[in-house]
């Protein structure tokens, strides 16, 4: 059976993340100091020294974490050259930025101005207080689909991240995100709360972010993947630059069909993953996912020996 490289997305950062890779690999040192330079501040200062506050902050945690995934796969690169060779790769919401990096498709100096900007827009989309996220605990996808179709209207709640049985979010305005977990409580569900994000990601609201995106794929170069990479917006593997340009546009305000993703990985053979980058939110999910999956992560350079070996298992 095959492996796939996993990204995590944002919720993973913590001040400190990839130092040990940074102190080890001259070649993930160099990301760091690329990225600063592409975005004319020290994103590299930010995610080594903190403050917490200040990481937060939308607009400097998506390129942080691509950064600190990247110097990952970087390091893994580096220790498995030509031996590397994942069947797929795919990312969470900010990840699937990381895994086109790291499938050669953008720059890395595009890739950080990118989510710089993703950040920022997604952040000015909705005034502060205005809009959230809720997770809802325990309801099918079916019963979460009928609560957004009874609450949603000149008040958004839609669908944001269906990540695993049991396990989905929904996002839009706040007023219109309480209504909706009264009435998940009133379905059945486990639990249903707000989460700790700074803005409604993957919804209607976010659809003038994805235009503002668009435009500037236009200033950037993109090439042919290396690996294919299975996107939010649609669940499936994608190898063309237009697809995959097509999929990111969509994914900033649809949702993120991670379970699919997931089971569809399963059905074309894969049930191996690796989580490359800060965090292990996507190998629990995987495992919630796909009975059998084995996982492994590669955050710090403490992580090295043990993801080599899960690789060289499968061979």
């Amino acid at each position: 059976m095959s492996y796939a490289l996993l990204f995590p997305g944002q919720g993973s950062q913590e001040v400190g993340m990839a130092r040990g890779l940074v102190e080890r690999s001259r070649t993930a040192r160099s990301l760091f100091q690329r990225a600063d330079e592409a975005l004319g501040f020290p994103l590299s200062r930010i995610v080594f020294e903190g403050p917490e506050e200040e990481l937060r902050k939308t607009e400097f945690t998506q390129p942080a974490i691509l950064v600190a995934s990247l110097a990952a796969f970087e390091v893994l690169r580096e220790e498995m050259g030509s031996d590397l060779a994942p069947a797929f790769l795919a990312g969470h919401s900010l990840g699937e930025y990381s895994a086109l990096v790291a499938s050669g498709v953008l720059a890395l100096e595009d890739g950080v101005r990118l989510v710089h900007l993703r950040g920022r827009l997604m952040q000015e989309a909705v005034p502060l207080g205005e809009g959230a996220m809720a997770a809802l605990l325990g309801l099918t996808a079916d019963q979460v689909r009928q609560i957004c179709a009874a609450v949603d209207g000149e008040r958004v709640c839609e669908a944001a991240n269906f990540n695993s049985p049991g396990q989905i979010v929904v996002s839009g305005h706040v007023d219109a995100l309480e209504r909706a977990m009264s009435l998940a409580k009133e379905m059945g569900a486990k639990r249903a709360l707000l989460l700790n994000v700074s803005a409604p990601f993957h919804c209607r609201l976010m659809a003038p972010v994805a235009d503002r995106l668009r435009e500037a794929f236009s200033s950037m170069t993109w090439c042919e993947p290396t690996w294919p990479i299975v996107t939010n917006a649609w669940a499936t593997p994608q190898g063309t630059v237009d697809s995959l340009q097509r999929a990111l546009y969509e994914q900033t305000f649809s949702p993120v069909r991670w379970e699919e993703s997931m089971l569809h990985l399963g059905t074309l053979g894969v049930d191996r993953f690796l989580e490359v980058g800060p965090g292990r939110v996507l190998s629990g999910l995987a495992k919630k996912c796909l009975k059998g999956a084995s996982t492994a992560n590669l955050g710090d350079v403490g992580d090295i020996e043990g993801s080599l070996a899960f690789l060289k298992e499968g061979q």
